[in-house]
């Protein structure tokens, strides 16, 4: 059932709340009430970005979606010390969930180009949210979260901001590198990572899962960059596209010390009491993860596409 709002026409909050967390419907539902508040739509009425009715929807959806991601991923921890050091211990080989070994020992071509396409929706916009916590921390982590910020957004200079970088990477691969081109053909598992990332950029009470989320993507990445940087030199990639993950490996090494001692460290002495939700931005990090991983090597290893419609040859 549908109800109206204006020339808007919306899913009631029954139909919402009786939709699977993790499904295509309430994923895309999520997906594109929070591309509202990023760049849009063309056609789309900017004042829609607060409309009440749309924001009664959207808060339906994520009651949904935190309440799966909560029981899924427990309800965190007081342990962040823990939590971050198990981020630091790399898996003795492929524990099974695990793209970027994958792509390294025997990646084709076309399956990293269909990685490239599922990650750009993420990597297109990678630093935006991450913004949203800014002006909800203070002290410490406020200029720590800032300083590695900075470096995501190229330091100054538009061409090395990293989500150019990836369009390059893109480019490189004979992908149409335009933002959100490939939503239509991601999966809802490639979805619900960047719903996550919106959901806890955009709400102020999830600050401490926003900054366990961010500890976790800045802590886990230079093993996997290294890993799938070795994956397009094998494949013969250019080097427009290797330069994406060899600057993660480098960057995201310093920024990885950064994020534990300053952000955490000094969230935590400034709200000790947000180290359990630092722990929930940790673990949904890894489940969600771990979900995209699974769909995309259950599809690899049949040999047939991960996306809704397979990319077109170069």
């Amino acid at each position: 059932p549908w109800v109206g709002c204006g020339r808007t026409r919306l899913p009631d909050a029954g139909a919402v709340r009786r939709s699977d967390p993790y499904g295509d419907d309430l994923q895309l539902l999520l997906y594109v009430l929070y591309e509202l508040h990023y760049r849009g739509f063309a056609g789309v009425d900017e004042r829609l970005e607060w409309d009440p009715a749309l924001l009664g929807v959207r808060a339906a959806a994520e009651d949904v979606f935190l309440d799966a991601l909560r029981r899924d991923c427990g309800s965190g921890g007081k342990d962040v010390a823990e939590a971050v050091d198990a981020l630091q211990l790399e898996p003795v080989g492929d524990d099974g969930h695990s793209v970027s070994h994958h792509l390294q020992r025997e990646g084709e071509l076309w399956q990293l180009r269909e990685y490239a396409a599922v990650r750009s929706l993420y990597h297109l916009k990678e630093a935006d949210p991450h913004l949203w916590v800014v002006p909800r921390l203070r002290g410490r982590a406020k200029a720590a979260m800032v300083a590695v910020e900075f470096d995501e957004f190229g330091a100054g200079r538009a061409e090395n901001v990293h989500a150019q970088l990836f369009a390059d990477l893109m480019t490189d691969l004979g992908l149409d590198a335009r933002y959100g081109r490939y939503l239509d053909a991601a999966p809802a598992q490639a979805l619900a990572v960047v719903n996550m990332m919106s959901l806890f950029g955009l709400h102020r009470r999830l600050r401490g899962a926003l900054v366990g989320h961010f500890a976790t993507v800045e802590i886990t990445s230079p093993p996997g960059s290294r890993r799938l940087a070795r994956a397009l030199r094998r494949a013969g990639a250019g080097p427009a596209a290797r330069r994406f993950y060899d600057e993660h490996v480098e960057a995201d090494a310093v920024h990885e010390q950064v994020v534990r001692h300053e952000v955490i460290g000094g969230l935590l002495e400034d709200e000790p009491e947000l180290a359990v939700d630092v722990v929930l931005g940790i673990e949904v990090t890894g489940h969600l993860e771990d979900l995209l991983g699974d769909h995309l090597l259950a599809a690899w290893r049949e040999d047939r596409s991960a996306l809704r419609t397979p990319l077109a040859q170069p």
